[in-house]
């Protein structure tokens, strides 16, 4: 762990991605994921117990309309699931064996860091998601579905259900690109420098716009992963999360200059 009182690092120099990028970036993932499936296994499947509860929890009240707002809205903490993944793709660039000590050792010191910083702005987004959500379902649908008294087809595929779902799903893809664009340098920088949250969000933000075909490309692949992982009862996420936290570290890797 760097010393914080010697002040903040330097940041890394943005670099251009290419399109090829991503296609190797999941290739690295994925080795990395063979390599130490376990961690993998371990991280998402918090993740997967979570979806499965919430699941069960409004299946029994008869609310299961509302699994669609909280799957659009996956991806906006998808990303704070990968970072425990980051570390052990980390410590496998360096030559290292990762044990159980040391990968959890730098997850729990990150509480003296500024992830829960980040997080906090992650938690944010996603329960302003779900308070829109809330609000487009009553304007488009009214409260009775709030009662229960609506089936899932009712919901969706009746009335003004199709057009909620259209501005629903557009709206939360503002959100989780909004996210992305804050997430996909500022995350793991935070977690390999000494650098305030903050600046990790620009440079980050910075990183976006000036590869944006590919991130473009790479989000819409993260996205489609998530949607296809949540379908089988969120039991695909088991793999899709470890796959592409690891992959998300290569990716950073591949938007900024390293020391």
């Amino acid at each position: 762990m760097m010393d914080v009182t010697a002040g903040p690092d330097p940041l890394p120099e943005i670099r251009s991605a290419k399109m090829d990028d991503i296609a190797d970036v999941l290739k690295a993932g994925w080795r990395d994921f063979l390599r130490t499936p376990l961690f993998g296994l371990f991280f998402s499947a918090v993740y997967v117990a979570g979806g499965m509860m919430l699941w069960r929890i409004y299946s029994a009240a008869g609310q299961e309309w509302w699994i669609a707002p909280l799957a659009v809205g996956f991806p906006l903490i998808g990303p704070f699931a990968a970072v425990g993944l980051y570390e052990i793709s980390r410590q496998l660039e360096a030559g290292a064996k990762p044990t159980w000590k040391a990968v959890l050792g730098v997850v729990f010191a990150q509480k003296d860091r500024q992830i829960p910083a980040m997080a906090a702005v992650i938690i944010v987004f996603f329960l302003f998601w779900v308070f829109v959500a809330h609000a487009l379902f009553a304007l488009f649908v009214g409260l009775r579905a709030f009662s229960g008294s609506m089936s899932l087809f009712e919901v969706f595929l009746q009335g003004s259900g199709p057009i909620m779902l259209l501005i629903g799903t557009v709206v939360g893809a503002a959100f989780s690109t909004v996210l992305f664009s804050i997430s996909v340098v500022g995350l793991p920088l935070l977690l390999e420098r000494e650098v305030d949250f903050v600046t990790a969000m620009i440079h980050s933000v910075q990183a976006t716009l000036a590869n944006l075909r590919v991130m473009a490309a790479w989000g819409a692949v993260i996205a489609g992963a998530l949607f296809l992982g949540m379908l089988p009862m969120f039991l695909g996420l088991l793999i899709v999360l470890p796959v592409l936290g690891h992959s998300s570290w290569h990716m950073y890797r591949r938007l900024v200059q390293t020391q």
